[in-house]
């Protein structure tokens, strides 16, 4: 069964049984996906900030350490990464922390055995967690996520002219493929009141998974101290419409044709995670473009001056810089988040 196609074993499923929710469909598709290989690089099928310049990572250690010191330098701390890779952004990122004094315990949130082995050759010493739960609640933490909330499963409701329904994946007439399909069961309990009247054909995304890990830190940071930064591709105000899709080969395809052979994402509602931390008692310091963030954390200056230690260099450093932080590139699309505990400074660049 492990070596059979997933399409095959939704296929049987769905026969057997009925659609499921788009939620197991994209959560059953990324633990294949991404316990089966290395996704990341221009081998893989998408390129992440971290993978396409240090400057992203160095970016990211200044902003924890500069938060630390203001702290007044508690420890023993904890640098925890969610979903982090090859551990590329935890190398950059801690070594510039540690220019700054900052050099904390390091804890991973990864349940993919290959991105495991890879992380282990950097960081040896690295703890590893199949979730928060057991992250060390005795020391404040300071928490990153980079492109780890939009592979979490969402849940999708439509509204068809008989009211709302939950948004399925079945088998089409012929047999041949996966498709969306709108459930049997009214769903109008779960539409809030706001969006109950909107016109047929509208689909609310939200993605319970995404809420509960942020509620799960805020409530850490709460307690512990410490602060944490998402960072994601997303919208900052409530958005209507399917978000879902797939990558593969550094190429958008057919969400629903290879489950399992194809990253899938969605957009990040941060604008929804927004309450949440407050409900979980820290603090929202703010969202913010990934642009603007990286640019008021000097991402400018550090760039002029690798360009100035290495000239040939410049050319690739200002193609860089663009992808990071251009509008029509990542600057703009991906957006960034950070909360922290109430009795901790304000972060900066937000």
């Amino acid at each position: 069964m492990a070596d059979d196609l997933l399409k095959d074993i939704f296929a049987r499923l769905i026969r057997a049984t009925g659609p499921i929710s788009v939620a197991h469909f994209m959560a059953e598709s990324n633990a294949r996906y991404y316990g089966t290989r290395d996704p990341l690089g221009a081998c893989g099928d998408f390129i992440t900030a971290p993978e396409v310049s240090q400057m992203f990572g160095e970016m990211i250690g200044l902003w924890l350490a500069d938060l630390w010191i203001r702290a007044g330098r508690p420890g023993p701390i904890a640098y925890v990464e969610a979903g982090p890779g090859r551990g590329t952004l935890a190398q950059d990122a801690l070594r510039a922390a540690a220019r700054q004094g900052l050099v904390p315990d390091v804890h991973f949130v990864e349940t993919s055995p290959a991105l495991r082995a890879l992380q282990r050759q950097r960081f040896p010493g690295a703890t590893w967690h199949d979730d928060f739960a057991t992250v060390p609640a005795d020391r404040p933490l300071l928490v990153v996520g980079n492109e780890f909330l939009d592979a979490l499963p969402v849940r999708q409701i439509v509204r068809m002219a008989e009211g709302w329904r939950e948004r399925m994946i079945g088998w089409d007439a012929q047999g041949q493929r996966l498709l969306p399909v709108a459930g049997d069961r009214p769903m109008d309990a779960a539409v809030p009141p706001d969006r109950a009247g909107a016109p047929e054909g509208t689909i609310i995304e939200t993605c319970p998974a995404a809420a509960a890990v942020t509620a799960e830190v805020a409530a850490r940071l709460a307690a512990q101290g410490g602060a944490a930064l998402w960072i994601d591709y997303g919208h900052a105000e409530p958005h209507d419409g399917s978000t879902l899709q797939a990558v593969r080969a550094h190429r958008k395809v057919d969400p629903f044709a290879d489950p399992g052979e194809a990253d899938l994402t969605a957009l990040v509602d941060f604008a929804a995670l927004v309450p949440v931390v407050a409900a979980a008692g820290a603090r929202c310091d703010g969202i913010a473009s990934q642009g603007d963030f990286l640019r008021c954390l000097g991402i400018e200056a550090r760039a002029a001056g690798l360009a100035r230690t290495a000239p040939n260099h410049a050319p690739a450093l200002a193609r860089a810089l663009d992808r990071l932080t251009g509008a029509e590139e990542m600057g703009n699309l991906f957006k960034v988040m950070a909360f922290s505990a109430a009795h901790w400074p304000v972060p900066a660049a937000l």
